[in-house]
């Protein structure tokens, strides 16, 4: 068993600005968030942008949305001199909340990430509750970021063709990464790639060099997966990971809390149960 002492843990907690939904069931944004950079060691303040009783994926959803909540939260932040070694978004509700992200971007540390998870849409679609304002301004959001967490069809997006295109190649998908990486001037990680047959690949792109991540594939649709990925793969950064390293533990992580779910027969819109599997994060060298 790892244990937490006054030697590992960190001198100095970081702290993550964390931008995103709360949904109350369903595994996904705020729930995972938070946890896994707990388990990380790192703290999460969230600023809810909405409460939905369920992600979306799941019919009847109910939201609160929070947008006017979240200008006066910063400006306390700021009059509380508070700063983040991270500050991280993704879903986003309207026009608005881009504009508040926009507005905590100032709140990192010298040093520290603007992380942007262009939460957009997911195979080959737009979320129904994306407007074209809303997707044109997603593009405003990436250029202020310094890593850009996009999936294939978020990618499409973001370099102006349509929605449903994907790498026919390994080396369409560097072209992909490399064009991201230059029109926004950002960091790069490009998920949920198939390039070979069932097999799934993540690119890496800083510095106009790229590297690839590839896992077995375990086939089906679970909503949350890209907020889990995405919070290992921060969290490891802020622990002083390499970028391709902290993807590589990330997707680690993915697929075995899939694999964890698929082997209990677990209806997959509940959300992989992550839970169980949160001790991995906590070993010195992580999940994977």
């Amino acid at each position: 068993m790892y244990e937490i002492s006054e030697t590992t843990a960190p001198a100095v907690q970081k702290k993550v600005l964390a931008l995103h939904d709360l949904s109350c069931f369903g595994r996904s944004s705020l729930v995972p968030i938070t946890a896994i950079l707990s388990v990380q060691k790192h703290q999460c303040v969230p600023l809810p942008t909405a409460v939905f009783s369920t992600h979306t994926a799941i019919p009847g959803w109910v939201c609160t949305d929070l947008t006017d909540a979240m200008h006066p939260s910063l400006a306390h932040f700021r009059t509380l001199g508070l700063t983040f070694e991270a500050v991280y978004s993704g879903f986003l509700g309207s026009a608005a909340q881009i504009d508040h992200v926009i507005e905590a971007a100032p709140l990192k540390t010298a040093d520290g990430l603007f992380v942007v998870d262009p939460v957009m849409g997911d195979n080959g679609l737009v979320y129904t509750t994306y407007t074209a304002e809303m997707t044109a301004r997603m593009s405003e959001l990436c250029a202020l970021a310094d890593l850009i967490t996009p999936n294939v069809t978020e990618a499409a997006i973001l370099l102006g063709k349509q929605p449903d295109a994907v790498p026919r190649d390994r080396a369409e998908a560097e072209a992909w990464a490399l064009a991201l990486s230059s029109r926004y001037q950002t960091d790069v990680v490009l998920t949920g790639l198939t390039l070979t047959p069932g097999r799934l690949a993540v690119v890496c792109c800083t510095q106009n060099k790229t590297e690839f991540v590839e896992h077995d594939c375990i086939h089906g649709f679970f909503p949350g997966t890209g907020d889990v990925f995405t919070a290992v793969l921060l969290g490891a950064l802020l622990s002083g990971r390499a970028l391709t390293e902290s993807a590589a533990q990330a997707a680690a992580f993915v697929r075995a809390c899939i694999a964890f779910t698929v082997g209990r027969g677990a209806d997959p819109m509940h959300g992989v149960q992550f839970e169980p599997l949160l001790g991995q994060l906590l070993a010195p060298n992580g999940a994977g």
